[in-house]
């Protein structure tokens, strides 16, 4: 009952903490309910069948997304000849999918929108005018297209254009011609659907399927069908769901750093009142059970609000995140009331941790405390304090040196515990470091003239608890500021110099509006057209990036082609898999065959591609493959007609290029991070500032009492503010630089290229402004709020 007494008369020193730990509820809340919910649904073209038999699925590698291994040609007809005869089942139709584009439309990359016809039987649409195609250059399309019955169009496959007769039009997505032309298009066949017959009840179809398959594939049904989500729906969500854990670990920590300064600045201006508990016998542990009930008070409120807050604004970020790219068109929100539960729970935890360190310095105040009139702070950091601070600090530099030798995995998450570390660590040392440093950051307003520069420096050096917790926010604001972008300029610009110097080549023919280029395309570029696949091989079936190079592909990355019979790997393949130079690696290509090749070489993992094939090979299993570029290394500069979709270009713009989205969401992931920790630490900066002031009226008074003018009080109490943010800069600075000067260094060392540092210096004006901004608004307007009452008093 005191806890929640003390909080309603004193809200003001609680409202940072109150907004703290709503905010980091109402972040918790969206993300579990984005997170957990679920995919885009069953795919429009597989809606119409209600059981789907997909093929085994074989193991990805982290951040990998390739479609599992088809079935071997011969036993993907048996099995689909054995569900067909099952009772109830009408028709088992297999899916045969290849890349197919009309002219003047755009592609994502991997998507193959050409289909059967029989595979049409599938879809949740069907025909809605003309026929079904019957010759081999028959083809139905969507009528979205704007095409009509009888009219001719170009259609983009992986040979070159083609021309097709529109035969009929569908009411959704696709381009469908007759079986025995999709067969000679597309690759293997990795799903088969199930089409029950009149009565037929699909559970009991379903269960007849997975007697027949058994560990061969996977029977789906129902809901369980949006597994066969796309892969590139399925890349976006898991961009997107690394987008929202970072979310949620950043906001718990910057809650738990906010709450626990804001507390420690509370116990600090509470002595006396402490001292006086204890002088009418209050126990220590009274005194501990009463700030823990004030957090407590305080958590409980603020985490009821964000969790509101977090289940209103659920579906509003979900629209966001689909607009951004971090989420799939499609992606649809499903309410979970346990989620806004479990967060509340979270944020108590996160106040009563924050509480936790501010309640055992409450407990240690003596009962003399009370007696004291005027209170000075005393500079002493606690041997504890010491201890806690200087481990953390340690911990931070131990990974900055770390950063300096990690491989580009690790380097982020060294680089983030380097600033976690050290912002801890400074955090706590700033009372030891705030005479020296905070003396001579103000020592010219020791010579200069009038009182307005010494009260300034004098307040500083004296009221060491207040001006220590306004410099922690500020410090957090500026080390994470700067960490996070100039970390992710400096790692996109290494990155593009990287793939820049591993190419040598005149020029890049690249895609223009499709996934990639046809034979066509590439046919008269003098250079290497890499064709982009994917191969299964090891115990697990491993989904492999692939390529399929000719022998000019050794004058562009300067790496051995592969010969016929042989493959080339990395080294990381090598190892995981067991395979050597001169040994046999069996491995399952895109039409579900086998092949035994010979490895030709190991080779290091700088190449774009885990697993180098010859050309030839790649064409005869993959009739769909396409080339993601086409080097030219000599000749004349290459012009394709324009309904290739294709167009040359330098090099560098190409690898800036193919780069440009990754690098967009990105650079939206980055400004969400930045965003959440200023706006988190802009409310720490702005409660602690109007906390400090508010527990000043007294001694603004006595100012004014003394004969200083209003203007001259509102200057220092400016001047101040100025100097805490500058204070707070400088530290930040200190925290971020160890991070990023390892991290340079480890570019240096692991790439081989003279990576320069890249500072994003206007988002580092940015922070500065916005903190000195709030600080000035907190300071100076309760200030002047106080000095109008103290004169209408006086009156």
């Amino acid at each position: 009952m005191i806890g929640v007494a003390a909080v309603r008369d004193r809200w003001v020193s609680f409202l940072g903490s109150f907004v703290a730990v709503a905010l980091g509820v109402a972040v918790v809340t969206v993300s579990g309910l984005v997170l957990l919910s679920g995919g885009t649904g069953v795919p429009e073209r597989l809606a119409g069948a209600p059981v789907l038999v997909r093929s085994a699925v074989g193991e990805q590698v982290g951040g990998t997304f390739r479609e599992d291994p088809p079935w071997a040609p011969e036993r993907a007809e048996e099995l689909r000849r054995e569900l067909a005869g099952l009772p109830g089942v009408a028709a088992a139709v297999a899916d045969r999918s290849f890349y197919a584009q009309a002219v003047g439309t755009e592609q994502r990359k991997g998507e193959r929108q050409g289909h059967g016809w029989a595979g049409a039987e599938l879809a949740a649409y069907g025909l809605g005018a003309g026929t079904p195609p019957v010759a081999a250059d028959d083809i139905v399309v969507d009528r979205a297209l704007g095409f009509a019955p009888g009219e001719p169009v170009t259609v983009l496959t992986a040979l070159g254009p083609e021309r097709f007769t529109v035969s009929g039009l569908l009411d959704g997505p696709g381009y469908y011609v007759t079986d025995a032309r999709a067969a000679e298009l597309a690759g293997g066949v990795r799903v088969i659907g199930l089409v029950p017959g009149p009565g037929a009840d699909a559970a009991e179809v379903a269960a007849a399927a997975r007697s027949v398959v058994g560990g061969e594939g996977q029977v789906l049904s129902g809901a369980a069908r949006d597994a066969l989500t796309p892969k590139a729906d399925a890349m976006t969500r898991w961009i997107g769901s690394q987008v929202l854990t970072a979310m949620t670990v950043l906001s718990a920590f910057v809650a738990v750093f906010i709450v626990s300064s804001t507390f420690a600045f509370t116990v600090a201006r509470r002595r006396r009142e402490f001292g006086l508990l204890r002088m009418i016998g209050a126990t220590p542990r009274q005194v501990r059970r009463m700030v823990h009930g004030e957090a407590l008070a305080v958590g409980a409120v603020g985490a009821a609000a964000g969790a509101l807050l977090g289940t209103g604004l659920a579906p509003a970020m979900a629209g966001v995140l689909i607009e951004a790219g971090f989420q799939p068109p499609g992606f649809t929100l499903h309410p979970r009331p346990w989620v806004p539960a479990a967060a509340f729970g979270l944020g108590l935890v996160v106040a009563f941790a924050g509480a936790w360190s501010a309640s055992r310095r409450a407990a240690r105040v003596a009962p003399l405390e009370a007696m004291r009139e005027a209170v000075v702070d005393s500079p002493a950091v606690t041997r504890r304090r010491w201890l806690v601070g200087l481990s953390a600090s340690s911990a931070g530099l131990a990974c900055a040196v770390g950063t300096a030798w990690a491989s580009a995995d690790s380097m982020v998450l060294l680089g983030l515990g380097t600033a976690m570390g050290l912002t801890v660590g400074l955090t706590l040392l700033v009372p030891a470091l705030l005479r020296p440093v905070a003396g001579a950051l103000t020592r010219p307003m020791a010579r200069g003239r009038g009182a307005t520069a010494m009260l300034v420096r004098e307040s500083m050096l004296t009221a060491v608890r207040r001006t220590s917790a306004t410099v922690a926010p500020v410090l957090a604001t500026v080390a994470f500021t700067v960490l996070i972008t100039s970390t992710v300029q400096t790692t996109a610009n290494a990155g593009t110099a990287e793939r820049t110097a591993a190419v040598r080549a005149e020029a890049a023919v690249v895609p223009r509006d499709t996934p990639g280029l046809s034979e066509a395309a590439v046919a008269e570029v003098a250079g290497a057209a890499p064709l982009s696949t994917t191969v299964y091989g090891g115990e697990g079936r491993t989904a492999l990036s692939a390529a399929g190079v000719s022998p000019d592909f050794e004058a562009v990355y300067d790496e051995p082609a592969p010969g016929a019979g042989t493959v080339v790997i990395t080294a990381a393949v090598a190892a995981a898999h067991g395979w050597s130079a001169g040994g046999t690696a069996v491995l399952t290509l895109e039409d579900g065959r086998t092949e035994r090749l010979r490895v030709a070489a190991v080779v290091d993992d700088s190449l774009p591609y885990q697993v180098l094939l010859p050309r030839d090979l790649v064409r005869a299993h993959d009739p769909s493959a396409l080339a993601d570029v086409a080097y030219r290394t000599g000749g004349a500069p290459h012009r394709p007609a324009p309904e290739l979709g294709a167009r040359e270009v330098p090099v560098a713009e190409y690898v800036r290029a193919a780069d440009a989205e990754e690098d967009r969401l990105v650079w939206i992931f980055t400004l969400i991070l930045v965003a959440m920790t200023a706006g988190y630490t802009a409310i720490a900066v702005a409660a602690t500032l109007l906390m400090a002031t508010a527990d000043r009226a007294g001694d603004l008074r006595t100012l004014r009492l003394s004969g200083a003018t209003a203007r001259q009080v509102l200057l220092a109490v400016a001047g101040e503010t100025c100097c805490v943010v500058a204070f707070g800069t400088a530290l930040g600075l200190a925290v971020a630089a160890p991070a990023l000067l390892g991290m340079v260094h480890g570019l240096r060392h692991g790439l081989g290229l003279p990576v320069e540092l890249a500072v994003a210096w206007p988002w580092v004006a940015g922070a500065v402004a916005a903190c000195l901004l709030l600080g000035l608004v907190a300071c100076v307007l309760p200030a002047r709020r106080h000095l109008v009452l103290a004169r209408t008093a006086r009156r």
